[in-house]
């Protein structure tokens, strides 16, 4: 080889050794996934005593669950009372039902308060309702929404029934509305399709928040693992959680009655049980 050749090939070396990059000394670290919530399996008996805790929760704070379940009755109140006033009567009893799909967003203050009494932190308002109030920089409101959306979905759904089943008649009056649904065919499978998509709504509702609402409160967590755990959690109980699911809905159902009244006493203890049987179905951070 001749000396310009070599000198050709020493700098075509060089050249190459000065484009490559050097090699790392070490690879980046991989990326950790941050472990799901583990779920137990409930009993009956699980439920019992979150049920017995939730009511100790609102014997020891009652002024938080009656100002909580005062807030939730208006509510009903205010949206039945807004059908009247539109002249939409006949949509009372749906909205009524709908709104019971609602109750675990507005219980998220009772699960405070429960949170609170369990790691010892005194009461206060102050405390509770900026709790409350720093949820919205987190995933909280987007699980409100999403429960908003069932409500929604809901509503649609009984406006298309009432159009293939009653047609496109209107209703002057709620008894008016009342007679036909309840003493016609057409009303009777009205009602029998009605509350068959409602409960399967309901079941639908219950398993993506039964767990994910205190969830998002106690962790820091998105609200689709909260949703899949809360999920998770009816799938690995399935006859204690959906019994408990149905004993929610009669309690609510029987609290609406009197005008709603009941809900100021229903809605705190069914909001501190569901903070307990959190504890006892979602395992403890190690």
């Amino acid at each position: 080889m001749s000396h310009q050749d070599a000198a050709h090939t020493t700098g075509l070396s060089t050249g190459l050794s000065t484009a490559l990059p050097e090699p790392r000394a070490a690879e980046a670290a991989p990326v950790v996934r941050r472990a799901d919530p583990q779920v137990r399996a409930v009993t009956v008996r699980d439920i019992a005593e979150a049920v017995i805790l939730g009511l100790r929760d609102f014997q020891a704070a009652p002024l938080y669950g009656l100002a909580f379940g005062a807030f939730y009755a208006a509510g009903g109140l205010a949206i039945v009372a807004c059908a009247f006033w539109a002249g939409v009567g006949y949509l009372a009893y749906p909205l009524a039902a709908g709104f019971a799909l609602l109750g675990p967003f507005v219980a998220v203050g009772l699960y405070e308060v429960s949170r609170r009494r369990e790691a010892g932190v005194p009461l206060s308002w102050s405390g509770v309702l900026g709790t409350i109030f720093e949820q919205r920089h987190r995933e909280l409101g987007w699980m409100a929404f999403v429960t908003l959306f069932v409500f929604i979905i809901w509503m649609y759904q009984i406006r298309l029934l009432l159009a293939l089943m009653l047609g496109l008649r209107s209703f002057s009056t709620m008894q008016e509305f009342l007679t036909v649904v309840t003493t016609t065919p057409e009303g009777w499978l009205f009602l029998l399709i009605g509350h068959v998509v409602g409960a399967a709504l309901s079941l639908v509702l219950f398993s993506l928040t039964v767990v994910s609402f205190p969830l998002l409160l106690d962790r820091d967590v998105d609200f689709v693992t909260a949703m899949i755990t809360s999920v998770r959690a009816v799938v690995t109980s399935p006859l204690p959680m959906i019994g408990w699911a149905a004993t929610i809905v009669l309690l609510l159902i029987v609290a609406a009655l009197p005008g709603f009244l009941g809900l100021v006493i229903v809605l705190p203890v069914l909001g501190h049980a569901t903070w307990h049987l959190y504890r006892r179905i979602v395992v403890p951070k190690a």
